[in-house]
């Protein structure tokens, strides 16, 4: 009895330690696959850690700004002109001033979406930080 067991000890033991280089091999492959790939954004989070980069975190609450926002998204949204990285910018808005972030495929769109946030009431000023997605 004392052998079955321990035979069944060392059997599962090895499986387990087996499994685990399996999935160390997969998880390994995958982040080798995920640093060529065009979805690959490690330095633009790093980026977005800076204190003086504004994100979304960054949106005041007040309702003045929120509806801001919320404008400027539902137009950038009905737009069938954009493309879907156009119509996934990052919109913060603080005290009137509108930040317009993240990729976009064309220069025109990036001007699109700045035309389509001035004609919003209540805003201020501004700061199109979109950038043009390389080909």
């Amino acid at each position: 009895m004392y052998k079955r067991l321990l035979l069944i000890m060392f059997g599962l033991t090895g499986s387990l330690i087996m499994m685990a280089g399996t999935a160390q091999a997969e998880q390994n492959t995958a982040l080798y696959l995920a640093a060529e790939s065009e979805l690959e954004n490690t330095e633009l989070n790093a980026r977005d850690k800076d204190s003086t980069t504004l994100t979304p975190i960054d949106q005041k609450e007040n309702k003045a700004d929120i509806d801001i926002t919320a404008a400027i998204r539902k137009k950038i949204i009905r737009d069938k002109h954009l493309s879907v990285n156009a119509q996934n910018v990052k919109i913060i808005t603080r005290n009137g001033v509108v930040t317009l972030r993240g990729p976009v495929n064309t220069k025109k769109e990036s001007k699109r979406i700045q035309k389509i946030a001035k004609k919003i009431r209540g805003v201020v000023r501004i700061d199109n930080q979109l950038e043009i997605k390389a080909p």
